[in-house]
C-alpha cells in the first residue's frame, strides 16, 4: 500500500480575533515609535463581544491616545456595524499599562547603545525554502493567498458583499518522493457572512462565489506573480483535490463576538505555517529591543538571502539570547541543498553567519532599521514572505522601508565579510 506524503498549513483573515488583538498592539506601538524612536513597548491586547483590553508595559516620553489607535484599528479592519456584535465606535476600550521593569530595563539600557543587551532571553528561528519565489513554504504561501483575496473582494463590495471581516484557510499539498510539492489535496475556506437566506441557500451562493470569484483571482495572481509552479498544482490530470466551504454550513457569528481574540495566539500563521520550527514567543505588541521579534527578523533575512542567492536549498536558523546580554549565546543551522563552494557543513555556514552579521540586538535594529513605525501591517498575513515597499507615514520620516528583512541582496553583497 502507498501512502501519500502531505503536509497542511493555515491561514487567518486581519478579521481573525486574535489578528485584531495583534493589529491593536502593533498599531499602539506604531504610535509610541512615531513620536519616540526610543519607546519600550510590550503591549497585549484582548477583544471579546463588545470589549477590547489593552494592557502592558510602555516605557516613553510621548502619549498615545490608546482609545483612539484602537477604534481606528477596529474600523479599518471592518468592524463597523452593530449587528457583528463587535463595532469600533461603540466597543468598550479598557488600558492598563504600566511602565517597564527597572529590572529588565537595567539589562537593555547601557552605557553605549552597541552594549544593548537583550530585552529577555529567548530562542529564536528562521526560516527560508525555494518552493516559491518568496522563499517561503508552499502550503502558507497560498493558505495566506485565499485570505486575502478574500478580504480585497470584501472591500471592493463588488461581489460576495455579503462578505464579514472574518476567515480562515487550510492547504494541504501532497509531496512527491523527493519532498516538492506535487498537487493540491485539500483546501478548506470558512468565511464569515451576512445572514441572506435559508442555511442551504447561503451555503450553495457562498461555495458557487468561491469557485467563480476567489479561486479565479487566486489563479490570476499566481499567473502574475510568476509562480507557474503553485499553478501546476491544480492541474487535475494531477488528481482532483477536495474543497470545503463553511463545513459547519454557516458562519454568521464570529469575529470577537463569536471567539475571543488575544495577541500573540497565531505564532505559526505569522510565522512559516508549521515548517521549520517556532521559539515561541510572539511577535505584535513589541519593540524591536525584544529579540523575540527582532532576531526572528534577522534570521528570517539571514535565511531568505541564503536561499535566494541558492546558496542552499532551504535553511533552518536558530539564535538564542540571554537576558541583558548583546551577543547571542548561540547560531545553530540546519541547511539542505548546500552549495559546495560555498560552505561544506552546517557548521560553516553558522560561522559565516557569525561573521557576517551583527546579531546584537543593537546591530540588528540598525541592520533592518527597525526603531521606526512599520509594525502594524506585519500583524495579518504573516510576517514572512511579503514584498518589502516603501512609503511615506509623516513629517518625521522622508519614507519608510516595510519588511526589510524580505530584502534580497547580490551574492557579493551577502558574501561579503
Amino acid at each position: 500500500m502507498s501512502y501519500k506524503r502531505l503536509f497542511t498549513s493555515e491561514a487567518v483573515s486581519e478579521g481573525h480575533p486574535d489578528k485584531v488583538a495583534d493589529q491593536i498592539s502593533d498599531a499602539i506601538l506604531d504610535n509610541f515609535l512615531t513620536q519616540d524612536d526610543n519607546a519600550h513597548v510590550a503591549v497585549e491586547t484582548m477583544v471579546t463581544t463588545g470589549q477590547v483590553i489593552v494592557a502592558g508595559e510602555v516605557t516613553s516620553e510621548s502619549y498615545v491616545d490608546v482609545q483612539k489607535v484602537v477604534r481606528d484599528t477596529i474600523r479599518r479592519i471592518g468592524y463597523t456595524k452593530p449587528e457583528y456584535g463587535f463595532e469600533a465606535s461603540s466597543c468598550g476600550v479598557l488600558t492598563a499599562i504600566h511602565e517597564q521593569s527597572p529590572d529588565i530595563r537595567q539589562g537593555v539600557k547601557r552605557s553605549a547603545d552597541y552594549l544593548q543587551g537583550a530585552g529577555d532571553q529567548g530562542i529564536l528561528f528562521g526560516y527560508a525554502c525555494n518552493e516559491t519565489k518568496s522563499c517561503m513554504p508552499a502550503t502558507l504561501y497560498l493558505a495566506n493567498l485565499y485570505v486575502k483575496t478574500l478580504a480585497e473582494i470584501r472591500r471592493e463590495g463588488k461581489v460576495m458583499t455579503y462578505l464579514r471581516p472574518d476567515a480562515k484557510s487550510q492547504v494541504t499539498l501532497e509531496f512527491d518522493e523527493d519532498g516538492k510539492p506535487f498537487k493540491v489535496d485539500t483546501i478548506v475556506i470558512s468565511t464569515q457572512h451576512d445572514e441572506f437566506g435559508s442555511d442551504e441557500y447561503m451555503l450553495g451562493t457562498i461555495i458557487e462565489d468561491i469557485g467563480n470569484h476567489v479561486v479565479q483571482r487566486v489563479s490570476e495572481k499566481l499567473c502574475a506573480a510568476g509562480e507557474s509552479r503553485l499553478l501546476d498544482l491544480y492541474d487535475i490530470e494531477r488528481g482532483h483535490f477536495r474543497m470545503f466551504v463553511n463545513p459547519t454550513g454557516k458562519f454568521v457569528i464570529g469575529g470577537p463576538a463569536g471567539d475571543t481574540g488575544l495577541t500573540g495566539r497565531k505564532i505559526i500563521c505569522d510565522t512559516y505555517g508549521g515548517y521549520g520550527a517556532h521559539g515561541g514567543g510572539a511577535f505584535s505588541g513589541k519593540d524591536p529591543s525584544k529579540v523575540d521579534r527582532s532576531a526572528a527578523y534577522a534570521a528570517r533575512y539571514i535565511a531568505k538571502n541564503l536561499v535566494a542567492n541558492k546558496l542552499c536549498s532551504s535553511v533552518l536558523i536558530q539564535l538564542s539570547y540571554a537576558i541583558g546580554i548583546s551577543a547571542p549565546v548561540s547560531v545553530s543551522v540546519k541547511a539542505e541543498g548546500i552549495d559546495p563552494n560555498f560552505a561544506r557543513s552546517n557548521e560553516e555556514i553558522a560561522d559565516f553567519i557569525l561573521r557576517r552579521f551583527d546579531l546584537s540586538p543593537y546591530g540588528i535594529e540598525c541592520m533592518l532599521h527597525l526603531r521606526k513605525p512599520i509594525y502594524e501591517p506585519t500583524a495579518a498575513y504573516g510576517h514572512f514572505g511579503r514584498q518589502p515597499y516603501v512609503t511615506e507615514r509623516s513629517d518625521k520620516y522622508e519614507e519608510l522601508m516595510f519588511f526589510p528583512w524580505e530584502q534580497v541582496m547580490t551574492i557579493d553583497e551577502l558574501t561579503k565579510i
